[in-house]
């Protein structure tokens, strides 16, 4: 229990360690902010299609593709309509604000990104706990090291976009460090309910990539293409896409 318990903080750790590291990029120009934004699209798209789909799609059994997809589906149709929604909520606080119309989409779009990140970080959770509860240490360190490989990264660029929103740092830190505490609980669940974590997990993995490609589609990429740096954004985001590819074959 002690190393299911450390594994699961060490991977939640890895998220504030890299919102810490973002606060020394806090203040990127745009054409900076772009590429390191698309070099984050990469590793979320390289963890979304290794990380989430395939193993949806191993543990899916014979209807596996019909799970993945209907998960992939829901993911981005949930995010939709919280795209919706959102915005409204915050255009209602700041309505009597001509001065800062846009302040109020800039904080839908980064919460919408914030919360994307901590619903994909939900069922890597489980997929490490499960690991544990079924025996499997070893897989479960491996699956555990990647996933905190990659939130290191997505710890950093989460911070820059919040605070460019007007959200305070204490709060920023705050929101980064939910989005890893997410991943334990998710992580612990997975350890103590293996039947029924592994009979949902598919289905949520699939969940939380269409999430993740939902953000990387609608909101990312545009946004990176949007100052004048696209060929510049575009390779960073291979670059990103490629380093995640190349740790995801290391780990095995």
């Amino acid at each position: 229990m002690e190393i299911v318990l450390l594994t699961a903080l060490g991977v939640g750790g890895a998220t504030v360690i890299g919102a810490l590291i973002g606060f020394a990029f806090k203040n990127m120009s745009h054409k900076f902010s772009d590429i390191v934004l698309s070099f984050a699209a990469g590793i979320m798209l390289a963890a979304a299609v290794f990380g989430l789909v395939s193993p949806s799609l191993e543990h899916g059994g014979k209807y596996g593709i019909l799970v993945t997809v209907s998960g992939i589906i829901a993911g981005a149709v949930c995010l939709h309509l919280i795209d919706i929604l959102v915005p409204h909520l915050h255009r209602l606080a700041g309505k009597d604000q001509e001065s800062h119309t846009d302040a109020p989409k800039n904080i839908s779009r980064v919460m919408l990104f914030v919360l994307a990140i901590a619903i994909h970080n939900f069922p890597e959770g489980i997929a490490a706990g499960v690991g544990f509860g079924a025996g499997d240490v070893s897989g479960a360190l491996v699956i555990a090291g990647g996933i905190a490989l990659q939130n290191i990264p997505e710890g950093m660029i989460i911070i820059a976009p919040m605070l460019a929103s007007g959200v305070k740092p204490g709060k920023t830190l705050a929101l980064a460090a939910l989005t890893g505490a997410v991943e334990v609980v998710g992580t612990l669940i997975g350890y103590f309910a293996v039947s029924v974590a592994s009979a949902i997990l598919p289905f949520a993995l699939a969940f939380a990539a269409g999430t993740m490609l939902y953000v990387i589609s609608d909101e990312m990429i545009p946004e990176t293409h949007a100052h004048g740096s696209e060929r510049g954004a575009t390779y960073s985001l291979l670059i990103g896409f490629c380093l995640m590819l190349a740790v995801d074959v290391l780990l095995g």
